[in-house]
């Protein structure tokens, strides 16, 4: 999956000059928590609202005056990302830098915004929870040909298979979850527990191996 995929087009920008007060009604207002900074078409800054919070708290240090220019508090250089980057990229660049979302550039154009709720979106559709399913957990060696012949076993019984996530589990396995075209999960499950595979989910399935 795509940024251009999950991205908010054409998102709501201000400009430099923006008062702080009329970035923050603008967000109350839009229901949005970041704004890109624009000038002369470019990007060149981006405001949260935690920003315009900070910098005009009581408690800050020395506040900003609400009708300061947006310029002051805003972040800048912006972190970015191209709407053909894999929507784990944007994952793993919001997760290092602690960051909420990222303006999506192309060709020095901003041409979209995406955040973590629009990650986590994306999370959802790619692990197919959002399709009548049932979830199956199995534990494989981590060798070529398991994964082929788990799927194959599920394709004999005319099942579709909505999604498939793997990841690195004890030294020597792998953890391959799916989603399955079918609620009857543990029937399924207990016909691929007595092929020999073994299955971590759904638990306390009768395995006669």
């Amino acid at each position: 999956m795509l940024i251009r995929e999950v991205m908010h087009a054409d998102p709501i920008t201000i400009t430099p000059e923006t008062k702080l007060n009329d970035a923050y009604k603008l967000m109350v207002d839009k229901g949005i928590r970041h704004l890109p900074v624009i000038k002369n078409w470019k990007l060149v800054g981006l405001v949260t609202d935690r920003d315009l919070r900070l910098a005009t708290s009581k408690l800050a240090k020395h506040p900003f005056n609400p009708d300061t220019e947006v310029e002051k508090v805003m972040s800048h250089p912006v972190n970015t990302i191209s709407p053909n980057d894999p929507v784990e990229r944007a994952t793993q660049i919001m997760r290092e830098l602690r960051i909420g979302c990222l303006p999506v550039v192309e060709e020095d154009h901003l041409v979209g915004i995406v955040t973590v709720t629009d990650l986590l979106d994306a999370l959802l559709i790619l692990t197919g929870i959002h399709r009548p399913s049932g979830r199956l957990d199995v534990r494989l060696s981590d060798k070529p040909g398991e994964l082929a012949r788990l799927t194959s076993l599920i394709a004999e019984r005319k099942l579709n298979i909505h999604s498939i996530l793997t990841y690195p589990d004890r030294e020597g396995t792998v953890r391959v979850v799916l989603r399955i075209g079918t609620i009857e999960i543990k029937m399924l499950a207990e016909v691929i527990c007595n092929a020999g595979f073994e299955v971590v989910w759904p638990k306390h399935i009768a395995c006669v191996k």
